[in-house]
């Protein structure tokens, strides 16, 4: 596996190595061993599926508060998507401060998302489905997000916000400035 560290600290784009032959390749798209080499945590208690039947959906932006803050590990299985973090520890140099990657199908990356971060995503093709694994379990009461349009965060999403097609629950969420 190949780890790259992206421009805000503690978020990793990581990619298989690739074993090719006539009939395709394989390759180990997870390893408690290599992630424990890069100093990463490699605790999963849950994996999640989200499958998206349209391009311009957007989730987000989500994270669980503490004490049950969670890395989580997201690969697209189907489609494509912009993936988006945002760093949300007050104490951190990159306080707000927002990266993003696009995982697809075809490109077979995975990104780690630490905790402390908010994530969130939108779908560039119809049919998308991604595969979460998690290192906390799901807390309804901790569970929380914030506008993905929030103007203090101005993330470029690469679509007109409206052709978003997008949850009440999650176009509701406050501003970061009112958490």
């Amino acid at each position: 596996m190949q780890f790259k560290e992206l421009s805000i600290p503690g978020v990793w784009l990581i990619a298989p190595d690739k074993i090719s032959d006539n009939r395709g390749f394989f390759a180990r798209s997870w390893s408690r061993r290599e992630l424990e080499a890069q100093g990463l945590v490699s605790e999963v208690v849950q994996t999640n599926i989200s499958f998206n039947s349209a391009a311009g959906t957007l989730r987000g932006m989500h994270y669980q508060k503490a004490p049950y803050e969670e890395v989580k590990f997201v690969r697209c299985t189907r489609g494509a998507i912009f993936d988006v973090v945002v760093d949300i520890r007050p104490e951190s140099t990159s306080y707000l401060r927002w990266t993003h990657v696009e995982l697809s199908a075809n490109n077979h990356l995975t990104l780690y998302i630490p905790a402390g971060f908010a994530h969130g995503y939108l779908t560039l093709a119809d049919d998308t489905e991604l595969a979460y694994m998690h290192s906390e379990y799901y807390h309804r009461d901790s569970a929380h997000g914030f506008r993905w349009d929030d103007p203090d965060i101005n993330i470029d999403w690469p679509i007109e916000p409206h052709e978003i097609i997008i949850s009440d629950k999650d176009r509701n969420w406050s501003l970061v400035s009112e958490l």
